[in-house]
């Protein structure tokens, strides 16, 4: 690392605030992208950690003028590999920006900075014991600044909407150093063009969010897990689109097979306590009071039997609520380490049956096992290619290629939460046409000429 990119940012920000040691930034090198698909990083980078915006804007002024590239790091729980530096570079951690600077009960909002955790905004929400922030994207430790960038989904997002829906104002650092304002407690606003849905999923290429006011709702009441077992996993899934086409929106609904779940209880020293089936659903439903919820939870009830249901499941005790809660929660932490990659394809959801049977016969034609599981109610569908003896297999390529194909044949996408980052910007192509992926360049080079903002990411622009 250069001896004056150093000392600049000691100036910025203190000397304290500057790692420069390789042992003590080993954790900013790599983010949860599976270890036989994550990007090799580079050690030739420096950990900077700025205060506040103004600290952003200097450090983001001074890289542009040198021509020196950023990258913006939150937790680093991502699985595509954004946040990995795979050059020389700044890495801008966001650690320090943990405020939660108001919670407007009138308004409905919270602002925070970019770095306060999830698990932080929800601890000071219950505070308030009536107000509440839907999405659950998976990971609590993930920073606010992080789900906005990769515009984060999860379990609720059939009811509530993904994180782009509660994004209400952001105040951004753009790559040149000047700080603008998009947004904020508005319900309404057009003027001009929407440059701040632009920001959410950028994905750090078009600016470094530093905060964020979001939108709250008040709090359900009652919460009552239900799990739906069936023989077959077409009966399951095409329950779901039945359900609400009826009318009736569960908090969430996700779909699991008997194989994963026992694995993942195995995994965690549980025991799946249901016997029956080989397919299920694992809704939760939310409302006002139990008379709302046990109607709902009735409504739901027939019309999984209707659909081939061997049984409809009301854990009403809290503890067993929890426990299944658990083991669905760690199908992926089962799996994680004997994944060599973890797509997030998505689909209109009535094609989600459909999906895996395209993926199961790609792992038979691969002599493989490709296991999936995801938020069926929107189609988001996470399979996870496995190693070989502890590698990636040669057929790596081979099987996501196909993998995508198919959820682009069926009117999908090749990532529905997770992002492009750097592991799939190879990918892109497949998904997208070259005018389409000319215009996504065409504005990464508006905010960044330079392209000092996470380069490598998303797109690949011309040197």
């Amino acid at each position: 690392m250069k001896k004056e990119v150093i000392e600049e940012m000691e100036d910025i920000v203190g000397s304290d605030w500057v790692i420069k040691d390789l042992d003590q930034m080993q954790d900013y090198l790599f983010d949860e992208t599976p270890v036989p698909s994550r990007p090799k990083s580079t050690d030739d980078v420096i950990v900077v950690k700025p205060s506040d915006m103004e600290e952003i804007s200097q450090i983001v002024k001074y890289a542009n003028e040198a021509e020196f590239p950023i990258i913006p790091r939150g937790a680093g729980t991502g699985l595509c590999g954004a946040a990995i530096p795979t050059k020389s570079c700044i890495i801008l951690s966001m650690e320090r920006l943990d405020e939660i600077i108001e919670v407007d009960q009138d308004n409905f909002t919270v602002t925070c900075q970019a770095g306060v955790p999830l698990e932080k905004l929800y601890e000071r929400l219950d505070e308030t014991e009536s107000l509440f922030f839907p999405p659950h994207p998976g990971d609590e430790g993930a920073h606010i600044g992080g789900l906005v960038v990769e515009n984060a989904g999860g379990a609720r997002a059939v009811k509530y909407g993904i994180i782009r829906n509660f994004v209400k104002g952001l105040e951004v650092v753009l790559p040149t150093g000047e700080i603008i304002k998009l947004g904020g407690k508005i319900l309404k606003n057009n003027t001009g063009f929407d440059l701040m849905n632009l920001m959410i999923g950028s994905e750090g290429i078009l600016g470094i969010i530093g905060k964020v006011t979001l939108r709250l709702y008040i709090e359900p009441s009652e919460t009552v897990t239900l799990i739906v077992p069936y023989e077959e996993r077409h009966d399951a899934i095409n329950t779901v689109p039945e359900m609400l086409r009826q009318g009736v929106t569960p908090l969430s609904v996700e779909y699991m097979e008997r194989d994963l779940i026992e694995e993942s209880a195995d995994h965690i020293g549980k025991e799946w306590p249901i016997e029956e089936g080989n397919a299920y659903l694992y809704i939760i439903v939310s409302g006002e009071d139990e008379d709302q919820i046990y109607r709902q939870c009735e409504e739901i009830g027939e019309i999984c039997q209707e659909n081939g249901a061997i049984d409809v499941l009301i854990a009403e005790r809290s503890e067993r609520q929890q426990k299944i809660l658990d083991i669905r929660s760690n199908i992926y932490t089962a799996l994680e380490p004997h994944s060599a990659d973890i797509l997030d394809v998505t689909v209109p959801p009535a094609e989600v049956g459909n999906l895996m049977d395209e993926i199961d016969e790609i792992a038979e034609k691969y002599d493989t096992k490709i296991p999936a599981y995801g938020h069926v109610a929107d189609g988001n569908l996470h399979p996870h290619i496995m190693t070989t003896d502890g590698e990636a297999p040669d057929y790596l390529e081979e099987v996501k290629e196909e993998v995508y194909q198919k959820a682009l044949d069926l009117g999908g996408v090749i990532t529905g939460e997770h992002g492009i980052g750097k592991t799939r910007v190879k990918n892109l192509p497949q998904a997208l046409n070259e005018k389409h992926i000319e215009i996504l360049k065409g504005i990464k080079r508006v905010f960044d000429p330079k392209n000092i903002m996470n380069p490598g990411t998303v797109v690949e622009l011309d040197e």
